[in-house]
């Protein structure tokens, strides 16, 4: 091949010095040689490279030193719409691997169940570590997550061996939720729960109902109501919840399980005439850009995630330097984050007069 069409090699650097491709290396790459290179020689080697604007291979140097200075990041990706949540702890995971000079890799998945096997794929030697995104993997699959490569999670579903799991404090800012709205005088507060089945939801409802206790009021199962965690999901379980109560008081509030939903939720009441703050208040959780960039803006749970995930990367390098001196036991417990409550303009004290849903142009 015409060199002009290729990069420089070492053999090249050392054809137009006039030296061995193991001279040149010991000048440029820093390789062990039993010669020893003169001043004039090593001043050639360098003018050549120069010329033949030669660079090391990069993956010759990573596996020689068996690190290949990338990290991996691995997720799935649900729904049409933008996943904030995912993009905010994305946001932090490239921001700290640039700061140490690391490379990242992003794995997609479809499905954690059907998928798992395919961590296996991504640990062949082309990342150092992997960080797991919100994972759905029971303990007994990731017992089989292969022993060689170092992992951290954030938000995992379940407790996994040998993992290091990043979490925020759910049930306290589910709690903090629930309480701002009854302090400002709702009763009657409709949660929209997320998934069943997900740690995360599970942590909400726990919430919702201490801060329903802390202040004496009665817990009413039929306004605890599963949505999933998409925008998609939140506008369609909204639209049809509305369609199933038609004529009866609409209820003055509704928590939803992440901003995701609570914007799709915000969207269907806004199709039926139904206004917010003045109808009813909504409040999300997480606090991602789409919180602060809706109309109205939404009063959510801040999570820190943008220094999750840059802390996600502190510690998971710290495990790829660790790695083969020591291990992580098999219950580790987690790194919690605080959570706060940021409040904005969708929520508001709850209207004088009940507001009936209306029977008309419910969309199911």
């Amino acid at each position: 091949m015409n060199r002009a069409n290729r990069a420089a090699t070492l053999a090249d650097v050392g054809r137009e010095a006039g030296v061995s491709a193991m001279a040149a290396s010991a000048v440029l790459n820093g390789a062990r040689t039993s010669s020893r290179i003169a001043p004039e020689t090593r001043e050639r080697i360098l003018a050549a490279a120069a010329k033949l604007r030669y660079r090391p291979n990069a993956t010759a140097r990573a596996l020689a030193n068996r690190r290949m200075n990338t990290i991996g990041v691995a997720g799935t990706i649900d729904g049409e719409s933008v996943n904030h949540y995912l993009l905010e702890i994305l946001s932090g995971i490239l921001s700290s691997a640039s700061t140490h000079q690391q490379n990242t890799t992003v794995f997609t998945l479809h499905d954690w169940e059907r998928d798992a096997e395919r961590l296996h794929d991504f640990c062949d030697g082309r990342i150092d570590g992997l960080i797991l995104l919100a994972p759905m993997l029971t303990r007994a699959q990731a017992r089989l997550l292969p022993s060689h490569t170092p992992f951290v999670a954030l938000h995992a579903n379940a407790p996994m061996p040998h993992v290091l799991n990043i979490e925020s404090d759910e049930e306290h800012g589910a709690f903090l939720a629930v309480r701002a709205l009854v302090q400002k005088g709702h009763r009657r507060i409709l949660h929209f729960a997320g998934s069943p089945g997900r740690i995360g939801a599970e942590r909400r409802i726990a919430g919702f109902k201490r801060a329903l206790s802390s202040a004496g009021l009665p817990f009413d199962e039929s306004l605890i109501v599963p949505t999933g965690f998409t925008t998609e999901e939140g506008r369609m379980v909204m639209r049809r919840w509305l369609s199933a109560h038609t004529g009866q008081p609409l209820p003055t509030a509704v928590f939803c399980a992440n901003d995701g939903v609570a914007i799709g939720c915000t969207e269907a009441l806004a199709e039926v005439g139904i206004r917010v703050p003045e109808d009813i208040s909504v409040i999300g959780f997480d606090d991602t850009f789409a919180a602060r960039s809706t109309a109205p803006q939404l009063t959510t749970i801040r999570q820190p995630l943008r220094a999750m995930g840059s802390r996600a990367v502190d510690l998971l390098l710290e495990r790829i330097g660790a790695s083969g001196a020591s291990q992580l036991p098999e219950d580790v417990p987690p790194v919690v984050f605080p959570v706060e409550l940021i409040e904005r303009a969708s929520t508001s004290v709850p209207p004088s007069t009940d507001r009936l849903i209306p029977a008309a142009s419910v969309r199911v």
